[in-house]
This record gives C-alpha cells, sequence and structure tokens, in this order.
C-alpha cells in the first residue's frame, strides 16, 4: 500500500481508502460483516476510512462507531454531512445551524471526541459558503473537527472558498470529494487543476463506476440478480442499465478497456483502480466493497502503476476529461433546473 499526503497537511494517508456507503439497511452490509470488512482493510494497510451521516441514515457512522474503539487513534477518520437527514425543515445544508448538530450527531455515532477530516457532503447554494466555514473554523478551534474539506464542488466552488478563508483568516478546506473513473474523467477538465493551486488533497469515489468496471455488467445483459444494480441502490441501476440508450457508447468503452487488461496481464478492476493512481493530483481512492472477496481483489491491486504506453490506449479510448455518461457526474447544479435558467415572464 502507498501512503500519500493529503495535500499541504503532512497527514499521511493511504492512497485506497475504505469507504462504508453500503455500511447499515441502504447498503444491507450488517455490522457483523462490516467487521471482516475493516479488518481486512486495516491488515491491507490501508489507514483511511470514509463515511457519512447519511449512509443508512446515521446506521453507518455507528456500526463503525462500535467497530473501531481502541484502533480509533491509528486511523483517519472522514465523515461528510450535509444532505437531508429527516423531514425538518432545518436538517440538511451547510447553514451554521446544521453544521454544528450534525458535528454534534456525527461525534455520538463515531464514539469519538474528533473527527479527523469533516466535509461538506454537497454545495448548498442557499447558503454563502462565508457561514459554513464560520461554523467549521469554530469546530476546528474546540478540536472536534481536525481538517475540513468539500466534496462534489465545482472548480469555481473550490475557489471562492479559498478566497474566503484567506479574506476572513479562518479555516481552509484541505481536501475535495469527487467521483473519478476511467469512463467519468470530468474533474480532469479543471476541477483538479483548482485543487492543486490551492494545495489540496482529493479523494475520488466510484472508481470503478459503480461495478461497471468490474466487467460484472456486459451490454446486452441484464443486471445479476443479488447485484447493486439489479436492486436499484440509488441512481445506480439507471447508470449501468444494459437497456439504457445513453449507456451504448460505455459499454463499448468497457468492453475496449477490457481488451486492453487482457493485453496488460491486468484484470479490468486492477486497471480501473490503478488509473486513479496515476493522476498527480489524486490522494485516495475509495473502496466501496459489499463482500470479503471484492475487497481481496481489490487490495491485491494496491501497488499496480501503469506504464505510459497503457496510459496512452486508455485516453484513446476515453479521452482525458471526458465523462460517457452526465449521470456519474455525481451531482446536478440547482442552476442547471428550468427555473433558474429562464427568464420568467
Amino acid at each position: 500500500m502507498e501512503y500519500r499526503v493529503l495535500g499541504n497537511t503532512g497527514l499521511k494517508v493511504s492512497s485506497f481508502a475504505l469507504g462504508t456507503g453500503t455500511w447499515g439497511f441502504m447498503g444491507k452490509v450488517t455490522e457483523s460483516e462490516a467487521a471482516v470488512l475493516l479488518d481486512e482493510a486495516l491488515a491491507g494497510g490501508i489507514n483511511f476510512i470514509d463515511t457519512a451521516d447519511v449512509y443508512s441514515l446515521g446506521q453507518s457512522e455507528e456500526i463503525l462507531g462500535n467497530l473501531l474503539k481502541e484502533r480509533r487513534q491509528n486511523i483517519v477518520l472522514a465523515t461528510k454531512g450535509g444532505m437531508a437527514m429527516g423531514s425538518g425543515l432545518n436538517q440538511s445544508g451547510n447553514s451554521k445551524f446544521w453544521i454544528k448538530r450534525a458535528v454534534e450527531d456525527s461525534l455520538r455515532r463515531l464514539k469519538t471526541d474528533y473527527i479527523d477530516l469533516y466535509q461538506l457532503h454537497q454545495p448548498d447554494l442557499q447558503t454563502d459558503i462565508e457561514e459554513s466555514l464560520d461554523a467549521l473554523t469554530d469546530l476546528v478551534r474546540e478540536g472536534k473537527i481536525r481538517y475540513i474539506g468539500t466534496s462534489n464542488f465545482q472548480a469555481w466552488q473550490v475557489t471562492e472558498a479559498q478566497w474566503n478563508s484567506e479574506r476572513n483568516k479562518t479555516a481552509r478546506f484541505v481536501s475535495e470529494q469527487a467521483p473519478y473513473s476511467i469512463v467519468n474523467r470530468s474533474i480532469e477538465f479543471d476541477l483538479l487543476a483548482a485543487t492543486s493551486k490551492y494545495g489540496m488533497g482529493v479523494l475520488v469515489w466510484s472508481p470503478l463506476s459503480g461495478g461497471l468496471l468490474t466487467g460484472k455488467y456486459r451490454s446486452g445483459e441484464v443486471a445479476a440478480k443479488g447485484s447493486r444494480a439489479a436492486a436499484s441502490l440509488g441512481k445506480l441501476s439507471t447508470v449501468v442499465d444494459p437497456n439504457r440508450e445513453e449507456n451504448r457508447t460505455k459499454f463499448e468503452a468497457v468492453d475496449k478497456l477490457q481488451a486492453l487488461a487482457n493485453e496488460s496481464g491486468l484484470t479490468l478492476p486492477h486497471l480501473a483502480m490503478a488509473f486513479t493512481q496515476a493522476h498527480s493530483a489524486i490522494t485516495s481512492a475509495i473502496v466501496g466493497a459489499r463482500t470479503i472477496e471484492q475487497l481481496r481483489e481489490t487490495l491485491k491491486g494496491s501497488d499496480i502503476r501503469l506504464s505510459a504506453d497503457i496510459l496512452d490506449a486508455i485516453d484513446a479510448i476515453v479521452p482525458p476529461g471526458v465523462t460517457l455518461d452526465a449521470l456519474e457526474k455525481g451531482w446536478t447544479p440547482d442552476w442547471l433546473q428550468a427555473n433558474k435558467r429562464r427568464i420568467q415572464s
């Protein structure tokens, strides 16, 4: 396992991070199953764990809190907040009101006194970033958070936040978490340039494109019974649905990538994970395995690095900065809604 510095913090984290989005009732990973996954990840050299309050509405954090115990001090623990945690008017967003309550709730569920990296799960256009940074700065000074980060931010939002921190002398975001894979390279267009400019680390999620880059979803084939796609978990069923017209180009690319992997003596998942390790701006790729077999197979490829020839061949299949499916960008900006982009009569 390789260890990289998270931005300019000096904090060393594993180049693979363990994701817990499937832990709890939403992903159907039980606490006993999660315990096996956690032990395997730690044995494989992972020291970076990412979760969020919204994962199974707090259950993922609770499971992780129950399992860490005396190992907490050796773990870089990251969580996220901001998505809806209830039907209340102020149970979501990036306001000072909600951030402070959400952090206290996460600390309680995680059974810890501090969070190493607290991330805003997505932009909140109804809240000025100055307000969010004020709240996060308070929490850093109180010792409840050590570092702060963002997730699903656009390049201009990253820049705005950095300027705000400099102007107001508040805590600054040290990382951004974004979707990234061979078939979803949109963050290469400008986001990674922005994070590099401001010395931020980058965590990437869905490096296997929701399972598409494992090779288990093939063109013209219905998702296998028991797969995440078959269970229609979130947007995933649409993203990998072989009957969806928008997926035609993506499946064609996957076929070419499979052939490239075969020629290179690699499995497709190992090729895909190694691809995320090749970009100089990427710090860590989040692994969201549901079974011990999946995790073990993924960890086998943690030290694989791709040659320039293989990377060039990937670029010929999916060019830099290109995303083959808009749904994989992870977050649809509010400003694309019709009532936000049209003059109202």
